[in-house]
């Protein structure tokens, strides 16, 4: 690709709409530094230096997708609490809409608590309610997304699943439905629970691990593309999807429209924390498929993406520009 369709193809994404379905958290963060071990246990005591709270979950590719330059559409419950409320306010920080938000008291907002000392992620404490949505919860939700989305008309639909419970069966299936109906493509960033019930999608994208585990196949090699062509064609065809991409971590990322497949080895990068990857590359497919980008040019701008943020420490955007020079060196052989 030159260097002036890349820009074009960027400057396209600033009039994109993407609306983003799915369980959103807030990330939590301790820094510090840790330099001595606890005399209560083999464990190392951290000296916290600084807090920080982020939006998360789903709301990481609304991050993405703004920090591109398009228009996120964030869909989701929270919890009618504490935490509930600082995601409310994180969104406003960023200039993110929340009327796609339902605020439920039965509910509670998800919070992942991580402990990174220097640049070492030590551990992770999930303070959450996973359990699916009721009946009449995700009647009420299904009816609110499907208003949102009449209302703002997304150039694409992003169901972001993170296994808390904000994705059903039932609001799989209707948004599915109303996204047919009006044109609109869908992706899937998927986890286990509700594999099988995104049927009819643009675009699926499980990880290595989730093809195994979705397709209940053993022995598969990671490094043979061949191999992960085949399998990917299963699922592609079990789900009716047009286009599967399996992102394979150190092996870089596959994808194939059933016809063909076009696998990207990872690139050469120094890598910090994998926290926040794959909703990177949900993102950037999102905006490429939205602008007609054929699929070895989704996949790969994508794999750039996801690279960059793992050069990082902690769940980060891509920076938009970084990407567009990426971009233009890997295209540019440079």
């Amino acid at each position: 690709m030159q260097t002036t369709e890349l820009q074009s193809i960027f400057n396209t994404f600033n009039s994109k709409r993407i609306a983003i379905i799915g369980d959103v958290m807030i990330d939590s963060y301790l820094w510090g530094k840790a330099d001595r071990i606890s005399p209560e246990a083999p464990v190392p005591v951290v000296s916290v230096t600084k807090r920080e709270s982020r939006m998360g979950g789903a709301a990481n590719v609304a991050i993405n997708i703004k920090s591109l330059g398009a228009t996120p559409i964030m869909l989701a419950i929270i919890g009618d609490d504490e935490k509930g409320r600082e995601f409310l306010h994180l969104m406003g920080n960023l200039d993110i809409d929340s009327t796609g938000i339902l605020v439920d008291a039965n509910r509670k907002t998800t919070v992942k608590h991580r402990i990174i000392a220097s640049t070492q992620h030590l551990l992770r404490v999930d303070d959450e309610l996973s359990t699916p949505l009721n009946q009449e919860q995700e009647q009420a939700f299904a009816k609110h997304c499907i208003s949102v989305l009449s209302a703002n008309r997304p150039d694409a639909i992003v169901f972001e699943d993170y296994d808390k419970g904000n994705l059903t069966p039932f609001i799989i299936e209707a948004l599915v439905a109303f996204a047919l109906e009006n044109g609109i493509p869908t992706l899937v960033d998927p986890k286990k629970r509700n594999f099988d019930f995104y049927k009819h999608v643009t675009l699926f994208k499980p990880n290595f691990k989730e093809l195994v585990e979705g397709i209940k196949i053993e022995g598969l090699p990671k490094d043979n593309p061949n191999a992960i062509f085949e399998a990917a064609n299963n699922l592609r065809n079990k789900l009716q999807a047009t286009y599967v991409l399996v992102t394979l971590s150190e092996h870089g990322v596959l994808i194939t429209n059933g016809d063909s497949y076009f696998h990207m080895p990872a690139q050469k990068n120094e890598i910090s924390d994998v926290s926040g990857a794959g909703d990177t590359v949900i993102s950037v497919v999102s905006l490429a498929l939205s602008c007609g980008l054929a699929m070895d040019k989704m996949a790969t701008i994508a794999n750039i993406a996801g690279g960059l943020v793992c050069e990082k420490p902690g769940v980060v955007p891509v920076d938009k520009e970084q990407l567009l020079r990426e971009s233009i060196n890997y295209f540019n052989g440079k």
